[in-house]
C-alpha cells in the first residue's frame, strides 16, 4: 500500500465530509427564478453554511436569519447569522426563535420562505411552549442526553415542549410558499426528526413525550406535565392546512457521506464493506460487533477478504454513569480499542462529521495496533476510562484524538476500521 493507514483513513473521513458539504447541493431543488425575494430562515450546525451557498446561487433579495452552533458560523452579507448553544439550548437559541415567528408570520400567497435545515437545530431552535420557561427544556434536554434516549426519543419530547418544532414553524408561514431544505443527520433521513421536524407535520403524540420521559425516570415540574396533559401541547399533524404550501427536499444525507467514503477507498484499492448508514445503540456494545466483524475477516476471511475496510455511518448513544469526558465516537473508540488490544493490521477512525464529539474540541479518535502498547506501558487502563465514561483524556494522552475544527454540516458518525492482511 503507497499510503500509510492512518492517512488512508484521515483520508475516507475527508471524502465522507467533502460529500455532505452544502456548496454544490443546493440549487436544483430552489426555484429556477432566483430573481425573486425571499425571506430565509434556517436552524443546525450547517445553516450559516447554507446560508453562504444561498446567497451563492440567489439573485433576488434576501432576508432573514438563521442560528447555527457557537464557532460554526460563515459570513454572509444578507443573511444574518447568529450562534446559540448545542447541545444544551441557551437564551440566545430561545430569542432567534422569537424572532424567527415573528419573521414569518403575517405573510401572504406571493411570499416565499427558505428554511435550511440540519442537526442541531432542535437544540439552537429552542422557543419554550407557553407558560414554560427556558430552565425546563435545559432540564429536561440535560437528562435525557444523559439517559442514553435514542434520538427520535428525544425528539419527540421537544417537540411538544416547543413554540416552534413539530411543524409550528410551517404552521406559521402560511399561506405564503416554504421550502425546506434538510442535511440529515439522523438514521431514515425522517423530516419529522431532523431539527424536531419544525416545517412538517408530527406523528407523535404528548402522551408518546410524557411515556418517554417516565421510562427514563426524567422528573419534569409540574408546569410541564399540565402542559403535556393539555391539548394545546399536540404538535401539527398529518394532513393539517397550514402544511399546504410547504416543501421539504432532503440535499445531503448519512449515506452520501458513507457512499464519498467508499468510493476513495475503492480509489486507493481498498475493498469497502458498509454496514449501513442507520446504526444505533450503545456505543460500547456497537463497537463490539464491528471488533468482532474485523477478527472474522483476519480469522476466516468472511464476509469478505482483507485488505478491507469497514464503514458505518448512524448515531450511537452514551448513557452516562461515570464523571470523565468523550463524546459517543471516542467513546466507539476506546471500547473498540479494548476488544481488539493491539491486533495486528487492524486500524481504525471514527469521528462525527459535523467536527464535534459531542461537546468536546475533538472529532473522535484513531487506534492502530502499536498503541496498545503505548498505553500499558503509560499505565493506561482501558477498562478503568471506559467505565468512567473517560475516553477523551485515554486518547489525549496517547495522542490519538481527531481534530478538525467545526466542519459546518452534520451527518452524523462516519466510522472506518481498515483491515489489513497478517
Amino acid at each position: 500500500m503507497d499510503i500509510h493507514p492512518k492517512e488512508l483513513l484521515q483520508q475516507l473521513f475527508d471524502s465522507a465530509v467533502a460529500a455532505a458539504l452544502p456548496k454544490g447541493n443546493l440549487a436544483e431543488y430552489l426555484p429556477k427564478d432566483t430573481r425573486q425575494k425571499a425571506v430565509v430562515i434556517g436552524a443546525g450546525k450547517a445553516a450559516a453554511s447554507m446560508a453562504a451557498e444561498l446567497e451563492a446561487i440567489w439573485e433576488g433579495e434576501l432576508t432573514g436569519l438563521v442560528v447555527t452552533r457557537y464557532e460554526h458560523g460563515a459570513h454572509c452579507e444578507r443573511i444574518e447569522v447568529i450562534e446559540a448553544a448545542h447541545p444544551v439550548p441557551d437564551d440566545a437559541g430561545e430569542r432567534v426563535g422569537r424572532r424567527m415567528l415573528e419573521l414569518v408570520t403575517g405573510l401572504g400567497e406571493d411570499d416565499v420562505v427558505i428554511c435550511l435545515l440540519s442537526g442541531g437545530g432542535s437544540s439552537l431552535l429552542s422557543l419554550p411552549a407557553p407558560g414554560l420557561a427556558l430552565s425546563d427544556k435545559q432540564a429536561i434536554n440535560k437528562a435525557l442526553l444523559r439517559s442514553g434516549a435514542a434520538i427520535d426519543e428525544m425528539n419527540c419530547v421537544r417537540k411538544h415542549l416547543s413554540a416552534i418544532k413539530g411543524g409550528r414553524l410551517a404552521a406559521a408561514t402560511y399561506p405564503a410558499r416554504l421550502i425546506a431544505l434538510g442535511i440529515s443527520d439522523v438514521p431514515g433521513d425522517e423530516p419529522t426528526v431532523i431539527a424536531s421536524g419544525p416545517t412538517v407535520a408530527d406523528p407523535t403524540t404528548s402522551a408518546q413525550a410524557l411515556s418517554i420521559l417516565e421510562h427514563y425516570h426524567i422528573e419534569v415540574s409540574p408546569q410541564v406535565r399540565t402542559w403535556l396533559e393539555s391539548p394545546e401541547s399536540e404538535t401539527v399533524k398529518p394532513g393539517d392546512e397550514r402544511l399546504s404550501k410547504s416543501e421539504f427536499h432532503m440535499v445531503a444525507t448519512p449515506q452520501d457521506a458513507i457512499d464519498a467514503g467508499a468510493a476513495k477507498a475503492r480509489e486507493l484499492n481498498i475493498t469497502p464493506l458498509v454496514l449501513g448508514d442507520g446504526i444505533e445503540g450503545e456505543a460500547r456494545e456497537v463497537a463490539k460487533v464491528h471488533a468482532a466483524i474485523a477478527k472474522q475477516i483476519l480469522k476466516c476471511g468472511q464476509p469478505i477478504p482483507a485488505p478491507c475496510v469497514i464503514i458505518s455511518g448512524g448515531e450511537t448513544t452514551v448513557t452516562i454513569k461515570g464523571e470523565g469526558r468523550g463524546g459517543r465516537n471516542s467513546e466507539f473508540m476506546l471500547s473498540l480499542f479494548n476488544e481488539l488490544k493491539g491486533q495486528a493490521g487492524v486500524y481504525a477512525l471514527a469521528a462525527d462529521t459535523d467536527g464535534i464529539d459531542g461537546i468536546e474540541d475533538n472529532a473522535g479518535a484513531i487506534i492502530w495496533p502499536e498503541l496498545y502498547d503505548e498505553a500499558k506501558k503509560r499505565g493506561l487502563d482501558a477498562e478503568k476510562y471506559l467505565a468512567n465514561n473517560d475516553s477523551y483524556n485515554f486518547f489525549s494522552q496517547l495522542n490519538a484524538l481527531v481534530e478538525t475544527g467545526p466542519t459546518r454540516t452534520n451527518v452524523n458518525d462516519f466510522r472506518a476500521i481498515l483491515v489489513l492482511p497478517k
